[in-house]
């Protein structure tokens, strides 16, 4: 009698072409990733958004972030719905792609951070991108930025975004002063990098002190004076997942960048 040899191949995803749209290719490459490409390009202009199933977790100064600051307290409870976040924060190469060249504010074709931009010019980003790809891209509310570096519902209670160990998520170039390239370090439980260290990340919220009570989808205060920033910059040994800071919207810094979230429709 004859055996039959059984060969379980893994299941593999297939690339799905979503969208072209001047210029911008929009592919679903996994169930939870969305690639944008530009072509032709000539640097690298890709870019990934990770997709967060929704839940509810504990927002602020929790057990395990042992830090003294008074400005991520309470812990308080906080919903968050769907959502699509970017893999790593938005480089200078995303940023010429979609914003084109500046001769009297020179970026370079690098996989680093764009920092030295202010939170008005983050929005123009979002809104530019917008447009040309017909997908909603915005920042981050502080609840949305906190439950990603916390790794949803997949979160296994780190200090930082990924890890208790400082030097395996961020500790960037201390000695000279700098961010580092993107996805350096190792990825957070959803697959996100650098959201501990490496650049401040911008907000959509004004900055506020935090209330008690549970909220659905916060958004912060409706006015303000300064922005949201979260996750610390390169070398802050800090940079836990409930640090909070802020900056003033027309205000660019140099350790300052941003992160894209898109909506997308629920799970």
């Amino acid at each position: 009698m004859k055996k039959l040899l059984l060969i379980i191949l893994p299941i593999v995803f297939p690339l799905v072409l979503l969208a072209q749209n001047n210029g911008w290719t929009i592919t679903k490459d996994s169930e939870v990733k969305y690639t944008f490409s530009k072509t032709p390009s000539l640097f690298n202009a890709s870019f990934s958004m990770i997709v967060v199933e929704g839940g509810r977790f504990l927002m602020g100064e929790t057990k395990e972030q042992t830090g003294p600051e008074t400005y991520a307290k309470p812990a308080h409870a906080v919903y968050v719905s769907d959502f699509a976040i970017g893999e790593t924060e938005v480089t200078e190469a995303m940023w010429l792609a979609v914003m084109g060249e500046d001769p009297n504010f020179p970026r370079k074709r690098t996989n680093l951070p764009v920092t030295n931009i202010s939170w008005e010019e983050a929005i123009a980003f979002t809104n530019k991108l917008s447009r040309l790809t017909g997908k909603k891209f915005r920042l981050p509310t502080e609840a949305e930025w906190e439950y990603a570096a916390r790794g949803g519902k997949k979160s296994q209670g780190f200090k930082f975004s990924g890890s208790n160990d400082f030097s395996a998520v961020c500790g960037y170039n201390t000695k000279n002063n700098h961010a580092g390239p993107v996805k350096s370090k190792i990825p957070n439980e959803l697959g996100l990098y650098d959201m501990s260290g490496n650049t401040c990340e911008m907000c959509s919220d004004w900055y506020a002190p935090y209330s008690s009570g549970f909220q659905v989808n916060p958004k912060g205060p409706d006015s303000g004076t300064g922005k949201v920033l979260r996750g610390g910059s390169y070398g802050e040994e800090y940079s836990r997942v409930s640090r909070r800071d802020s900056i003033q919207p027309q205000s660019p810094q140099s350790a300052s960048g941003f992160r894209l979230v898109m909506e997308i429709d629920p799970l």
